[in-house]
C-alpha cells in the first residue's frame, strides 16, 4: 500500500461513492423496499477497499451485516462485475439474483449472509484457511455495531484472537443506529473496550474519511499476532440530505425504509454522474486488474479416501469411534481436511486427529455458533471441515448457523454424537431426539446415520469424498458389528456406501422391519426372537431419512406389513418420510406400526431406555406379533 492516497485516487472516490449513492437510493426506491441507511454509512468504506486494494488482489470480503446488500451491489456494478441497470431493476424482485441480503449468486459475493454473527464467523473461517494455507491473504469482514450484541460475535471473537488471524481485518460500522432505536437505548456497550479485553488490536477511525481509513488500513497492515478492528464511526444516511439528519439524531428511520420516489427525486437528480465523471469510472474499470471470473472452483477437490478399516465381530465398538478412526485416515492423507469441535474432542473421538495431527485439528472452545460458521468459511476456502459436537447442540443451538451454509451450498461435514436416548444417563437435555427434523428442511444437506462402525467409516470416508453439507448422527454406546449369514462383516472392505443405501441385513417373507443407527442391533435380535415364533421378519437398515433405495420399496411391496424402529421421536423421523415417500411412489401397506421416542425420557443406561420406550429386541419382537394377528 502507499502511504497517502493520490489525487487521482480521491478523484476517482468521489466519483465512485457518489455513483454507488445513486445506486443504493435507486435501488430501494424501485423495490419500495430495503436497508439504505447502513448501506449509505458503510459505502465509503466499501469503495476506498474495492477501488484501492480488492480491485488489485481479490482478497475476499465478507459482509456480514447482510441487510447492506444495496452497498456492496452498488459497489460490484461501478467496479464492471456487475450490470448496473439490471442490478437497479432487479434488487428484491422475483427471477432476480440480487436478493435483499447479500448472496452469492451475485459475482463477487464470498459467502451469502442475513442472520446477523454468522458472517462474521465464517469469514474468520477464510482467514483461518489462508494461515493454515501459508500465504499472505487478507481476509475483510464487515459488521454492524448493532449485530456485536449477537452472541456468536463474541465466540469469533475469542476464536479469533486465540489462533491470531492478524490476516483478518474486521470493519465495524458504528453508526450507534440498529434497526428499532440507538444502540445507547436498545443495549448500551462499549465494542472497543470488549473487542480489546479479547485480544484485538482497535483502530478508531472516521468511517467517512478516506485518507484516515487508508491510514487505519496500513496500520492494520502492520499489527502482527492479533485480528484488527476498524471501529469506524459512521453516521446513518450519510451523503444524502433526506436521510443524514435522522442518523446524526441517532434515529432509526433509515435503517429499513425506502423513501417515496416524489421525496428523493431531487437527491437522485444530485447524485447522477456528469458525462466527464461517468468516463472517469469507465476509463478506471478498465484498469480492474482483478474479476470474479478468478474465483477458485472449490467443489473441484481431491480426496483420498484411503483403505476402510474393518472391524471384528467379537468385540463391540461404538459408531463415534468409527468416526474418529476414519477422520484420522482421511486428515493423514488429506492436508485440507480440518477437525473442529467444541470443548468435546475426547467425547466426539477427535482427539486422535488432535494429538497425532495438532495443525488439522481446530478447538472453538463451547462455542458450536461459531465452529458451524466458520467451517462454511473454511469450506469455500479449499478445506474440508469436519466440525463434531453432540446432536442436542449440533442441530438447535448451530441451526441457524447450518441453515446459512446450506443456503449457501457449502461443503461442511457435521458430525454428532451422543444421539437419542443412546446418550442414556445424561438426560432428556442431551438425548436428541429431535435432531433429525431440524435437519429435514435444509435442501442441501444430507442426513445420515451409521447402523455399526464399520458402516461408519465407510459412510465418513464418502461425504469427505462427496462435495455438499453432511449431518452424521450416531449414538453413544458400543454395538455388535452387523453381520451376514456366514458370520462375517455386513459392512466388511468391499462395501462401498451411496447416499440413501438401504441394505437387506436379513430376508423375511411375513413383514419388514427398517431400522436405523444403533435400533438395528436390536431388531437385529428381535428377528431371531420372532424365528422361534414362526414369524419371518425381512430387517432393512435405513441410512438417512431423506432418501431411499428400491430394496426398501420392493420389500415393503412384498410384505405389505412395515415397522419402522428409530431412535428419535415419532412425529417428524423415519416414520413419517417413509409414509410420504410410499404416498407419492402409490405403494399401499395393510398394516404400519412406528417404533421411537414418545416422551422425554429420564437418564439410565441405554438399554433400560430403549425397553421403557419399546424400541428394545423384546419390544420389536412384540410389536411383530401384534402386527401379525
Amino acid at each position: 500500500m502507499t502511504k497517502q492516497l493520490s489525487k487521482e485516487s480521491q478523484e476517482l472516490l468521489q466519483i465512485f461513492t457518489k455513483s454507488c449513492r445513486h445506486s443504493i437510493l435507486s435501488m430501494v426506491t424501485n423495490a419500495q423496499s430495503g436497508h439504505p441507511g447502513g448501506a449509505l454509512s458503510c459505502i465509503d468504506y466499501l469503495s476506498l477497499l474495492y477501488t484501492q486494494v480488492i480491485a488489485n488482489t481479490g482478497e475476499p470480503v465478507i459482509v456480514s451485516n447482510g441487510h447492506i446488500s444495496p452497498a456492496v451491489y452498488a459497489v460490484l456494478a461501478d467496479m464492471g462485475y456487475i450490470d448496473k441497470k439490471e442490478v437497479i431493476n432487479g434488487f428484491r424482485t422475483f427471477g432476480s439474483p440480487y436478493e435483499g441480503h447479500v448472496t452469492r449468486h451475485v459475482p463477487g459475493v464470498w459467502y451469502g449472509t442475513g442472520p446477523l454473527g454468522a458472517g462474521i464467523s465464517a469469514a474468520s473461517g477464510f482467514a483461518l484457511a489462508e494461515k493454515k494455507k501459508g500465504t499472505d491473504t487478507r481476509v475483510f469482514g464487515l459488521i454492524g455495531d448493532g449485530e456485536a450484541e449477537e452472541g456468536q460475535v463474541y465466540e469469533m471473537m475469542n476464536f479469533a484472537a486465540k489462533y491470531k488471524l492478524d490476516n483478518f481485518i474486521v470493519f465495524m460500522d458504528y453508526n450507534e443506529v440498529q434497526l428499532s432505536d440507538a444502540v445507547e437505548k436498545i443495549m448500551p456497550v462499549d465494542f472497543k473496550k470488549q473487542f480489546q479485553v479479547a485480544g484485538w488490536h482497535v483502530i478508531d477511525v472516521d468511517g467517512h474519511d478516506m485518507n484516515a481509513m487508508w491510514e487505519a488500513l496500513q496500520e492494520a497492515d502492520s499489527i502482527k499476532d492479533k485480528p484488527i478492528l476498524l471501529l469506524a464511526h459512521t453516521i446513518m444516511g450519510h451523503g444524502v440530505n433526506l436521510m443524514e439528519p435522522a442518523g446524526k439524531e441517532y434515529k432509526s428511520n433509515w435503517h429499513g425504509k425506502a423513501p417515496k420516489p416524489e421525496d428523493i427525486e431531487n437527491e437522485l437528480l444530485e447524485l447522477r454522474l456528469t458525462a466527464e465523471e461517468q468516463n472517469i469510472l469507465d476509463t478506471w474499470q478498465k484498469t480492474v486488474s482483478w474479476m470474479p471470473k478468478n474465483m477458485p472452483d472449490v467443489k473441484n477437490i481431491n480426496v483420498d479416501t484411503g483403505t476402510p478399516r474393518l472391524y471384528d465381530t467379537d468385540k463391540l465398538t461404538d459408531c463415534r469411534s468409527g468416526y474418529g478412526n476414519a477422520l484420522l485416515d482421511l486428515a493423514k492423507t488429506n492436508k485440507h481436511i480440518i477437525a473442529l469441535t467444541a470443548d468435546l474432542a475426547s467425547s466426539v473421538k477427535t482427539k486422535a486427529v488432535q494429538d497425532e495431527l495438532p495443525d488439522q485439528h481446530i478447538e472453538c472452545g463451547i462455542a458450536e455458533q461459531h465452529m458451524v460458521s466458520c467451517s462454511g468459511g473454511l469450506s469455500f476456502s479449499g478445506m474440508i471441515p469436519f466440525c463434531s459436537t453432540f446432536g442436542a447442540f449440533m442441530t438447535s443451538r448451530a441451526k441457524d448457523q447450518a441453515r446459512v451454509n446450506d443456503i449457501n451450498n457449502a461443503n461442511v461435514k457435521m458430525v454428532a454424537t451422543h444421539c437419542g436416548l443412546s446418550v442414556g444417563e445424561d438426560g432428556p437435555t442431551h438425548q436428541a431426539i429431535d435432531d433429525i427434523n431440524s435437519f429435514l428442511g435444509l435442501f442441501n444437506t444430507k442426513v445420515i446415520e451409521p447402523a455399526d462402525a464399520n458402516h461408519c467409516d465407510r459412510i465418513i470416508r464418502s461425504i469427505a469424498k462427496e462435495y455438499g453439507n453432511a449431518y452424521v448422527r450416531m449414538g453413544r454406546h458400543k454395538l455388535p458389528v452387523l453381520t451376514k449369514e456366514d458370520g462375517s462383516p455386513y459392512f466388511d472392505t468391499s462395501y462401498v456406501y451411496t447416499y440413501g443405501s438401504c441394505e437387506k441385513l436379513r430376508e423375511g417373507n411375513d413383514l419388514t422391519i427398517t431400522a436405523a443407527g444403533s435400533v438395528v442391533a436390536e431388531a437385529f435380535e428381535a428377528i431371531k426372537l420372532l424365528k422361534e415364533k414362526n414369524i419371518s421378519a425381512e430387517l432393512i437398515i435405513l441410512s438417512s431419512p431423506k432418501q431411499f433405495d428400491d430394496t426398501l420399496f420392493n420389500s415393503i411391496e412384498k410384505t405389505k406389513k412395515l415397522i419402522v424402529v428409530e431412535d428419535h421421536n415419532t412425529i417428524a423421523g423415519y416414520g413419517t418420510q417413509i409414509l410420504r415417500t410410499l404416498h407419492e411412489k402409490h405403494i399401499h401397506v395393510n398394516k404400519f406400526t412406528s417404533l421411537g421416542v414418545k416422551k422425554y425420557a429420564l437418564s439410565g443406561k441405554a438399554q433400560d431406555l430403549y425397553k421403557e420406550a419399546g424400541i428394545d429386541s423384546v419390544g420389536i419382537m412384540k410389536a411383530c406379533e401384534e402386527m401379525m394377528k
